[in-house]
């Protein structure tokens, strides 16, 4: 078989590289190693897909290299994508912080991408395999299950390691390394943190308890919900600040970013004094949080037993709690990788290897982490167009 373009993963980077390509009249074949198309795409957002951020900029990204970004971003912008998703009549709604989500499912917006390819006259191959890639002079020639394939370009659109049950592999990892790429270290991301064993037994109750929180990890700060668990704690803000954390690292939390808790706890005092410090608590979020979080602390008593230093001291502990996770738990739950190949070997204007004419990264597979909230499908439609405008 010939064509023009082959790009491997049908996923939010690869459909939409190969829709824009098709479009500029380009043959193109998709070759999905799964039997299901877009996984990741159908399991985002619960089932709704986060398919974009109205904030979105360079400054929601992790890299090496922060500015490597800014080109794709600007040439295909979040107004771009919204035009596309409103043209095929998909109903969105924004949640907190920019976070576009569809009011239906998540398999809307996949078969936004499949229609567009379809149009575009995109030829796509499921349970297809690549075994090998190799450079024939100015073409490829990709080995498959499926049979030989000969193309002018190939786009490398596989992914990263997060979710291995969705079908992740370290396949843009090795191809990189075949054609002398750099591949910075990985890591999982956007996932929860596990704890100690002896921590965990007491916050053990607070299981799917959640509360707002303010989050850091040295200069790096995030302020949303934070969820227990039964491995440790999850929720926006420690997803977030997953990114961030390195181990051996603490997380500052702080249970109440919005107020002079020192001086609430000296008013409570003077209007309340016989009340037991976790009653007081309770008023401020769930009583059973309230009692476990004293406990784990060590406070209790009346109010009016406290001094202000003591009052200092417990509300030091509530809003500067020292925690170490133990770790995190891995590529099975993430929702992104960090690092991977090398954006100082890329064409942030292309996605093309700088040194092998013809050979494109796109999305997840580039050392391009985007924050929680739909940035990172940004970054895949973003890459995947600018991608499919050069091939």
């Amino acid at each position: 078989m010939k064509t023009d373009v082959v790009v491997i993963g049908a996923g939010a980077s690869g459909l939409m590289c190969a829709a824009t390509a098709g479009y500029r009249g380009r043959s193109v074949v998709v070759l999905e190693h799964t039997k299901k198309i877009g996984r990741k795409i159908l399991m985002s957002g619960g089932g709704r897909c986060n398919f974009t951020n109205l904030h979105n900029t360079n400054a929601n990204f992790v890299s090496d290299n922060p500015h490597f970004c800014k080109s794709a971003l600007s040439r295909y912008r979040v107004s771009d994508f919204i035009e596309l998703v409103e043209r095929h009549g998909v109903e969105y709604h924004e949640k907190t912080l920019g976070q576009l989500f569809c009011n239906g499912s998540s398999k809307e917006i996949l078969q936004v991408l499949l229609t567009e390819c379809d149009w575009a006259g995109v030829d796509i191959k499921t349970e297809a395999q690549v075994a090998t890639i190799e450079k024939k002079g100015d073409r490829f020639l990709i080995t498959s299950s499926i049979g030989k394939i000969e193309a002018e370009s190939v786009v490398i659109a596989t992914g990263g390691l997060s979710i291995p049950n969705g079908g992740a592999t370290s396949f843009a990892y090795d191809i990189a390394k075949q054609y002398g790429l750099t591949v910075l270290p990985t890591t999982a991301a956007l996932v929860p943190v596990t704890l100690q064993k002896e921590l965990l037994e007491v916050l053990k109750p607070l299981a799917g308890v959640s509360h707002p929180v303010e989050v850091s990890v040295g200069e790096t700060t995030f302020r949303e919900s934070m969820l227990f668990t039964h491995r440790g704690l999850s929720g926006p803000a420690i997803l977030q600040i997953s990114s961030y954390w390195t181990p051996n690292a603490y997380l500052e939390i702080n249970f109440f970013p919005d107020e002079d808790l020192y001086a609430w706890l000296k008013a409570q005092r003077e209007e309340r004094p016989k009340s037991d410090i976790s009653t007081v608590f309770a008023q401020r979020m769930s009583r059973r949080m309230a009692q476990i979080l004293c406990e784990l602390f060590d406070f209790s008593g009346p109010l009016a037993e406290h001094s202000n230093e003591q009052l200092a001291t417990i509300a030091n502990a509530f809003t500067c709690w020292q925690v170490k996770p133990s770790g995190t738990e891995g590529y099975r739950t993430a929702e992104v990788t960090l690092g991977g190949i090398s954006t100082d070997e890329i064409s942030q204007k292309t996605m093309e290897a700088k040194a092998v004419e013809g050979l494109y990264f796109i999305g997840e597979c580039l050392d391009v982490t985007g924050h929680l909230g739909g940035h990172n499908f940004q970054w895949a439609w973003a890459s995947g167009f600018v991608a499919g405008q050069a091939v």
